[in-house]
C-alpha cells in the first residue's frame, strides 16, 4: 500500500519537529552545570535519599583513621576549647539555651554550622551562643563582656560601620517622631530617597518593599508581565532570597516549573537566551563573581577541602557584557539583584563597578541605614504595574510596610551621607586596599605552612583549604577563641565592614593566624598520604549507603539514631 504525498509530508514534518525538541532539548541541557547543584530536580531527590546518622565521640575524633597520637592530640585540643568556650561565653550560652526551643530559626543555624555527623557532639561542647547587646567601632561585645572583631557584617548591612548606622537610625528616628508609624500616606523624605535612587541606578523608577527577596520577587513579576513570558533564569548557584521561583532545589518543597537553572560564563547558555522564546528575565547576584556556579559557601557542606573561590573582575566583565548583548537583542529583561551587594563595590553599585547597565536592579541591606528595606528600581516600561487600554489586567504588589517612614527617613540619612568626603574616602583605591589584605593574609599563612588561604570579592572574602581534610569546619571554633566573630555560615562567608583600619586589620590577621596555628598544633589538618577530596567524598558516600540501603554498604561501626 502506497502512502499518499500528504501523509507523507506529515511524517516528515513530525520528524523534523521531534529533532527540533530533541535539539532544543539538548541545548538547554548542555548550558546545565553538570554538578548536582545545576539540577534542581536531581539535588531534591539526592537530598531525600540521605539518611541521618551521627558519629559517637570516638569516631568524631578519627573518622579519618588518623594514628592514635593525632587523635589524642585532637582529643586535647577539642576538650581545651569546651571548656574554655563554658568559661568565656557563659552567660551568652545559658541565654542562648533559654530561648533554642521556642526559636526555629535558631534551631536551624545552630544545627547548620558543621556537617551533620558531627553536630550533635559539636553543638553539645562548643556551644558559644546567639546573643550580643553593643557594638562599636568594628567589633560586638557579648553578653559576658567578650569583645569581638566583627566579621560577619550582618549579612552584608553593616558596609560603614556600626557606629555609622546607629547615627542613621537616631537621626531617622528624630525627623519621623511626630508622624509616628502612620502607613500609606508618605513621608516627604521619599523624594529626596528616590531622587538619590535614580541618580545612583541610571533608571526612570522606583518602587520599595519590605526586604530583598520581595523586591526580587517584584522584578521577576513585572517581567513577566510586560514580556508575556513565563520562564526566568538563574545561575547555577546564585541566592536570590528563598521564595520558591528563585530557589529551586534542595530547602524548596515544591518543584519550580518556571525556572531554568543555567551555567555561568558559558557559551552554552548565551546560545539558549539567543534560540528560546519562553524566557523573560535573566538574574544575575554579582557576588557570584568570587565562585561562578557555586552555592554560597557553609562550613556545614566542609566534609573535605574541595570549597574554591576566585574573583577574576576581567572575566565576569566580559561575560555581564556578552548578556546584555544578548538579553537586548531578544527583549530579554536583565535583572541586578543588588541586594547583597549593592554600595559595596562602588558607590554606584556593581553597574557602575562592572560598567554593565540593567534593566532592572534590586537593592536592600545597607541602603536602610541599618532598617529592613528592599527596594526595585527599572526603566519606566517595566516598571508600570497596569495597562492603560486594559484596565483589569494588572500586576499587583503592595506591602503594609512598604515605605515605612522611620524606614525612609533612615534611608534618606544614610543616601545623604553616601555623599560626603567621609565616606567617599572609603571608597579610594578600595580593591587595591582590599586586595593587598588579602595578599597579605595569605603570605603569613603559607609562611607558617598553614594549609589554609582566603580569596576576596573586595570586602567580601572567603576561606579556602589547601590540602584533604575531614576537619576544616573546626576552625570557625578556634577563629572564635581568638575573639573573632563569624556567623552561622562559619568561615564560607568573611565580610568585613569598609572602616576597617590598618590597625583594626592586622589585629584580625594576628588572630586569624593564631587559630589556624593553633588548630594545626592540635592535629586537625592531619591526613593520610592517599587522601583525596576524592577520596573523602567516596567514604562519606559509603557511610551514607551503609545507613540508607543495610544490605549494599555491609556492617558500619558508626552509631546511627535519630535526629
Amino acid at each position: 500500500m502506497e502512502l499518499g504525498a500528504a501523509p507523507l509530508a506529515l511524517i516528515a514534518l513530525a520528524f523534523a519537529l521531534a529533532g527540533w525538541a530533541l535539539k532544543r532539548r539538548l541545548e538547554l541541557s548542555l548550558a546545565k552545570h553538570p554538578s548536582l547543584t545545576g539540577h534542581s530536580r536531581m539535588a531534591r531527590r539526592f537530598a531525600g535519599l540521605i539518611p541521618f546518622y551521627e558519629y559517637d565521640e570516638a569516631h568524631v575524633l578519627r573518622c579519618d583513621d588518623a594514628p592514635e597520637e593525632v587523635v589524642a592530640r585532637r582529643r586535647a585540643g577539642f576538650m581545651r576549647l569546651a571548656a574554655l568556650y563554658r568559661e568565656r561565653f557563659a552567660r551568652t550560652r545559658e541565654r542562648t539555651a533559654e530561648v533554642a526551643e521556642a526559636i526555629s530559626d535558631l534551631q536551624f543555624t545552630d544545627a547548620s554550622r558543621v556537617p551533620f555527623q558531627f553536630s550533635r557532639f559539636v553543638r553539645e561542647q562548643l556551644r558559644a551562643g546567639a546573643f550580643v547587646q553593643s557594638s562599636a567601632g568594628v567589633t560586638v561585645s557579648d553578653l559576658d563582656g567578650n569583645r569581638l572583631y566583627d566579621l560577619t557584617g550582618s549579612y552584608g548591612v553593616n558596609l560603614f560601620g556600626y557606629d555609622f548606622y546607629k547615627d542613621c537610625m537616631e537621626h531617622g528616628l528624630a525627623e519621623v517622631r511626630e508622624l509616628g508609624p502612620v502607613l500609606g500616606a508618605y513621608h516627604p523624605a521619599i523624594a529626596y530617597n528616590v531622587k538619590r535612587l535614580k541618580e545612583i541606578s541610571g533608571l526612570d523608577e522606583v518602587s520599595f518593599h519590605m526586604s530583598g527577596t520581595e523586591a526580587v520577587m517584584q522584578a521577576v513579576r513585572l517581567a513577566r508581565y510586560h514580556t508575556r513570558r513565563s520562564h526566568l533564569v538563574r545561575f547555577c548557584g546564585a541566592y536570590h532570597g528563598w521564595w520558591g521561583d528563585v530557589a529551586p532545589g534542595v530547602g524548596n518543597p515544591a518543584p519550580a516549573r518556571e525556572t531554568y537553572t543555567l551555567r555561568e560564563m558559558s557559551e552554552a547558555t548565551l546560545r539558549v537566551l539567543r534560540t528560546r522564546r519562553d524566557i523573560a528575565c535573566v538574574l544575575v547576584n554579582p557576588l557570584q563573581a568570587l565562585h561562578p556556579n557555586a552555592g554560597a559557601p557553609a562550613d556545614s557542606g566542609l566534609i573535605d577541602s574541595a570549597r574554591a573561590a576566585r574573583f577574576d573582575r576581567t572575566a565576569y566583565t566580559a561575560w555581564l557584557k556578552a548578556l546584555r548583548t544578548v538579553c537586548s537583542e531578544r527583549n530579554i529583561v536583565l535583572i541586578f539583584d543588588e541586594v547583597f551587594v549593592g554600595f559595596r563595590l562602588a558607590p554606584g553599585g556593581a553597574q557602575e563597578y562592572f560598567g554593565v547597565a540593567a534593566d532592572l536592579v534590586t537593592y536592600g541591606k545597607t541602603l536602610g541605614g541599618g532598617l529592613p528595606i528592599g527596594v526595585l528600581c527599572g526603566r519606566k516600561n517595566l516598571m508600570r504595574r497596569f495597562r492603560d487600554d486594559r484596565p483589569a489586567d494588572i500586576c499587583f504588589a503592595r506591602g503594609t510596610f512598604n515605605s515605612h517612614p522611620f524606614v525612609m527617613t533612615a534611608m534618606q540619612e544614610f543616601l545623604r551621607r553616601l555623599e560626603t568626603p567621609e565616606i567617599r574616602a572609603l571608597y579610594r583605591d578600595l580593591d587595591a586596599t582590599w586586595d593587598r589584605r588579602s595578599a597579605r593574609l595569605n603570605e603569613r599563612l603559607c609562611a607558617a605552612a598553614l594549609p589554609v588561604a582566603v580569596a576576596n570579592l573586595s570586602s567580601i572574602w572567603t576561606v579556602c583549604y589547601t590540602q584533604p581534610a575531614r576537619y576544616n569546619w573546626m576552625l570557625q571554633y578556634y577563629l572564635r577563641a581568638e575573639g573573632l566573630a563569624l556567623s552561622w555560615v562559619g568561615t564560607g562567608r568573611l565580610i568585613f565592614s569598609l572602616n576597617y583600619r590598618e590597625a583594626d586589620f592586622e589585629a584580625v590577621a594576628d588572630r586569624f593566624v593564631a587559630a589556624a596555628t593553633a588548630m594545626h598544633e592540635d592535629g586537625w589538618w592531619w591526613s593520610a598520604v592517599e587522601a583525596t577530596n576524592k577520596t573523602i567524598r567516596r567514604q562519606v558516600l559509603r557511610e551514607i549507603i551503609a545507613h540508607r540501603w543495610p544490605l549494599l554498604g555491609g556492617h558500619d561501626p558508626l552509631k546511627n539514631t535519630s535526629p
